[in-house]
């Protein structure tokens, strides 16, 4: 597996077709309708340039991709970052999310980024077990925060100091 920085160019449209499924078959984005490769390509940049976005290649193909992003827009929040991660269903339980994690945190940390934030829509046990395998810890959960898939949704913290 290769990881790498993200090129909006080549890799929107395969990281769009990755995070297609988690916003239209349930409630893990709260998204309601998936981004196209535009806009894709859109957040590669910018969040590329601030933070981080990385790919995870197999035999040439796009898996996984995970990013930071801001937490929040008021400047004492400038040293905390929130992260996603999103891994082909193909391709869980491989190594990929821990291995997009690893140097997603260690690139936050190196551009000086204090903490790191996950929100996660619940209940998903998959991500809560990679977020905590990688030392995040849980800090609350949002109370029927969204509202999908007919359904309240809760969305727990978790936290990992860089």
């Amino acid at each position: 597996m290769e990881l790498r920085d993200a090129r909006a160019d080549t890799d929107a449209g395969r990281c769009a077709e990755i995070y297609a499924p988690f916003v239209t078959d349930g409630w893990v984005s709260f998204e309601l309708d998936p981004p196209d490769a535009e806009e894709m390509a859109r957040r590669i940049r910018k969040y590329g340039e601030s933070h981080a976005w990385l790919v995870a290649e197999e035999d040439g193909q796009v898996v996984g991709y995970a990013y930071g992003s801001p937490h929040r827009e008021r400047a004492a929040y400038s040293t905390s970052c929130d992260v996603g991660i999103y891994v082909d269903p193909a391709y869980a339980r491989k190594g990929v999310g821990r291995g997009l994690f690893s140097e997603l945190l260690t690139r936050l940390a190196a551009r000086g980024y204090h903490a790191a934030f996950a929100g996660i829509a619940l209940p998903n046990e998959a991500s809560v077990a990679l977020h905590e395998a990688m030392g995040f810890t849980p800090v609350g959960i949002y109370r029927e925060v969204g509202w999908k898939c007919d359904s309240w949704r809760d969305v727990g913290w978790w936290q990992r100091l860089l």
